[in-house]
């Protein structure tokens, strides 16, 4: 400004708009003494007289200041003052600061006061970290009552962007189909009557945008890993679980299984664990029980139509399918799908080969199934379901875990 060919270099008086008086004396005394002084009163002065002055040091010393304190009552204003003043590490960590805590920011001011298509980009977050789908619901409820007469309008946009289907049916029938708001409009209850309809008609869930049956998924929260069951030296299975904590890098025992189980089958579905079949050390088992991590409790859910162990799991929509395994006098070849909601195991359409330790997992909605043995041989080959034959590996191969350690594997599943 003063050493370029600048109107400002030949005035005497330059006045220098939006900065706050006391944040640029701080600021004229930092280049010269190398210190200043950040509090919650200066942050946001300083941060807006630094940007102009480029003085990237102080800027970067406020970022870390105020991300140092994201609180759910002041985030989403944070959130928008990086974004304003192009603060891209202070936004990121604010953004995810919101996903994170959801549900305590749903019931702030800040959340209360947003525009209608700040909301919808919020609640369309694959990220957001709800231990329900019913947590969006109600904040977007609490959203349009705060000003109704001026958001009533923006419901049916906003209930478009929840992922209803994923709601237990009773929230559905109790809870959202009575809401006086919902009720009162068309599109509302069309929008309940498409997420019963998945529930009620499963061959029509193929039908449904995937966002609307996609499980919310924080990234930015670590998960726990949870080794269930297992042998040990001696060749016993063991009841014993414990929990991996990532961050405090520790394991801790949990609550133990009713049963024994090794080469058991894990699955985790609406935060639950499920350790399914498995071996006892006598004899292969049908019997399924499910942990509750909040509770550390286990429960007996509905045992499979079949015994089995070394057998592939999966999740998809909500339900559990096992695959193959091993009754304790050949590998099988059925699979088998279990309902959390109807607590029952329904036999569905089996593989074409039988199967033990195959790998297993899920691509756009279909289940491959993949190498594993049937007692006497290796399979190389891959079987999808709905029923098909892919293209075999160029060598046999078992799971990818239990081709090295077929017989001292333990059950382990990430649990959010």
């Amino acid at each position: 400004m003063f050493t370029n060919d600048m109107v400002e270099c030949k005035q005497d008086e330059i006045v220098m708009q939006g900065m706050d008086p006391s944040a640029l004396e701080a600021l004229i005394n930092f280049a010269y003494n190398g210190h200043i002084a950040i509090d919650q009163q200066n942050v946001q002065a300083l941060l807006i007289g630094a940007s102009f002055l480029q003085l990237q040091n102080v800027k970067d010393a406020c970022c870390t200041f105020l991300q140092e304190r994201l609180h759910p009552k002041n985030c989403l204003g944070v959130r928008q003052f990086a974004e304003t003043m192009m603060c891209t590490g202070l936004y990121d960590a604010a953004n995810s600061f919101v996903h994170q805590h959801f549900v305590e920011v749903s019931v702030s001011e800040e959340f209360l006061s947003l525009r209608p298509e700040e909301v919808l980009e919020l609640v369309g977050c694959d990220e957001l970290n709800v231990k329900a789908e019913e947590q969006v619901f109600e904040a977007i409820l609490a959203w349009v009552r705060h000003q109704r007469e001026e958001r009533e309008s923006c419901l049916p946009e906003l209930l478009s962007k929840t992922r209803l289907p994923l709601c237990r049916p009773q929230f559905l029938a109790d809870r959202v189909q009575q809401d006086e708001l919902v009720r009162c409009c068309h599109k509302c209850r069309d929008l309940v009557d498409e997420a019963k309809d998945y529930h009620l008609m499963p061959e029509r869930r193929p039908h449904l945008p995937a966002f609307k049956t996609r499980q919310r998924c924080c990234t930015s929260i670590a998960g726990l890993i949870y080794a269930v069951g297992g042998l040990n030296s001696a060749g016993d299975s063991l009841n014993v679980v414990e929990v991996f904590d990532p961050i405090g890098n520790c394991w801790e025992r949990c609550q133990p299984m009713s049963t024994a189980r090794s080469r058991v089958g894990v699955a985790v579905v609406n935060g639950l664990l499920y350790a399914i079949g498995g071996y006892d050390g006598t004899s292969r088992l049908s019997t399924v029980e499910v942990y509750n991590p909040e509770t550390d409790t286990w429960t007996k859910v509905a045992s499979m139509n079949s015994q089995r162990s070394a057998m592939g799991t999966v999740v998809v929509d909500g339900h559990i399918y096992v695959c193959g395994g091993y009754d304790g006098k050949s590998s099988l070849s059925s699979v088998e799908c279990y309902s959390p909601e109807t607590d029952r195991w329904t036999i569905v359409t089996e593989m074409s080969a039988s199967r033990s330790a195959a790998g297993v997992t899920v691509f756009e909605g279909r289940i491959f199934v993949s190498g594993g043995h049937d007692g006497l041989q290796i399979f190389n080959t891959v079987s999808e379901r709905p029923h098909h034959i892919v293209s075999p590996f160029s060598k046999a191969k078992a799971c990818f875990l239990c081709e090295v350690c077929l017989y001292f594997c333990t059950g382990a599943m990430r649990l959010r």
